[in-house]
């Protein structure tokens, strides 16, 4: 990371002297003002809620343009992934920085398929747990509880513990989801396969019961797997900042990955193709496609408070690039499974012919986004709603593993340790309770 020969300068009007700051310019993006020693000359800090123009790391992982909307993984855009290469190729490049050539893509592939097994006593775990609660309350306690189980790989600061706890994360996540959700249904778990693939392996441990054989449906494989590719990383966005900020601290890959998991659980990060598929659900309760005029006058309402899920981006100010091939997938599936008329199913095909046809939603740019997609898709594969912000973690533990590892081998990292604007009470002494109004 080399300084531009430009600096920004910082002046002040209460006739503090004024402070040159460097400049950072990175390979495509913005350029970063580094204010790392601004407290320590001028005694003031910046105030930047949300971190919406603070760069806390510089990384090398993923890129976004949300103008453009573009999405890059390690400088390959994510249509050309999507198309051209298989989940596991995708963590392969994003945990090395490339992508695998065919010996290395076996010996990742078989590496990561002996690793799928959990401890069998994870099983004692789940038998704690209420059979109605929700898929992450299980698996942000089954992820955290790896690292009880592993204790040959939880020094964060050993390449090697991080390596091989990477491997078990990746491999074990489909084990542990569909644990999750064979638990809250009351059936047997299925162990995993090794002949099978990644994603048809994680299709089979959810869909097989010990009476009746699961025979995967490529479309429906190939669909699963794409969601996997689409939401393995995505920048800094809260989850990973979390599983950074976590990992500053030292602690070991499970808990840290644990707490992306609990982070990617609200409705705004991981909840929300759960949240697309909940308006759905309120809107065919109004009256489905008939009724779809009636919803979308109340989203133009601002007095109405009624919100469209699953439209729109914080990042991209276009088309989201991930929607364009959810939606492809989405379709295929639909038609796969002879679902284009299924009544909820209609519903979502209007809503996504207004937004993108409406004049309020263009000029909005309030476009279908990768999570109203991949919703639908889920949902017709048989997923339950409760089950997809899991599905969400599963795809995205290889993202956060590789942002923990970039971290961890950074020279500049330290503990996260975010500053405040104080505006509390000031400096004041305990009366005795007696005194007390």
């Amino acid at each position: 990371m080399t300084p531009s020969d430009v600096k920004a300068t910082l002046s002040f009007s209460d006739g503090s002297p004024s402070m040159a700051l460097p400049i950072y310019k990175g390979t495509v993006g913005p350029e970063v003002i580094d204010i790392r020693k601004l407290y320590a000359q001028t005694g003031k800090f910046t105030y930047d809620p949300g971190f919406l123009s603070t760069a806390a790391c510089n990384s090398t992982i993923t890129y976004i343009d949300g103008d453009k909307g573009e999405l890059l993984y390690r400088g390959y855009p994510i249509e050309q992934l999507a198309t051209n290469c298989d989940f596991l190729e995708t963590c392969y490049l994003l945990l090395n920085g490339e992508l695998p050539n065919p010996s290395q893509k076996i010996a990742f592939t078989k590496l990561v398929t002996n690793h799928t097994m959990v401890n069998e006593q994870m099983q004692f775990f789940l038998r704690g747990f209420r059979r109605d609660a929700h898929p992450m309350a299980i698996m942000t306690g089954l992820v955290g509880a790896l690292s009880a189980f592993y204790h040959d790989s939880t020094d964060i600061n050993n390449p090697q513990h991080r390596e091989i706890s990477a491997i078990r994360l990746i491999a074990k996540m489909p084990t542990l989801v569909s644990m999750a959700y064979k638990y809250t249904v009351g059936q047997p778990y299925i162990y995993p396969k090794n002949d099978l693939s990644y994603a048809g392996n994680f299709m089979r441990m959810m869909f097989a019961t010990p009476c009746e054989e699961y025979v995967p449906n490529d479309v429906l494989v190939r669909a699963m797997d794409r969601i996997f590719i689409l939401h393995a990383d995505h920048e800094q966005n809260a989850s990973t900042s979390t599983v950074r900020l976590c990992g500053s601290s030292g602690t070991n890959p499970f808990a840290a990955i644990a707490a992306g998991v609990a982070c990617l659980w609200g409705p705004a990060h991981g909840g929300a193709n759960e949240a697309a598929l909940n308006m759905l659900g309120d809107v065919q309760k109004m009256g489905g496609v008939e009724k779809i005029g009636e919803f979308i006058k109340k989203v133009k309402d601002k007095e109405a408070g009624v919100k469209l899920m699953g439209f729109g981006h914080r990042v991209y100010k276009n088309y989201d690039p991930r929607a364009k091939l959810m939606r492809e997938t989405c379709h295929e599936v639909l038609g796969a499974l002879g679902l284009e008329n299924d009544p909820l199913f209609k519903l979502a095909m209007a809503l996504e012919k207004i937004a993108l046809e409406d004049e309020y939603f263009v000029a909005r740019k309030l476009y279908p986004n990768v999570d109203f997609y991949s919703g639908i898709v889920q949902r017709a594969i048989g997923i339950p709603v409760s089950l997809f912000t899991a599905v969400f973690a599963l795809a995205r533990t290889v993202g956060w593993i590789a942002q923990l590892n970039e971290m961890i081998g950074d020279p500049e990292y330290k503990i996260g340790r975010p500053r405040q604007l104080f505006n509390g009470a000031t400096a004041r002494d305990v009366k005795p309770l007696a005194a007390r109004v």
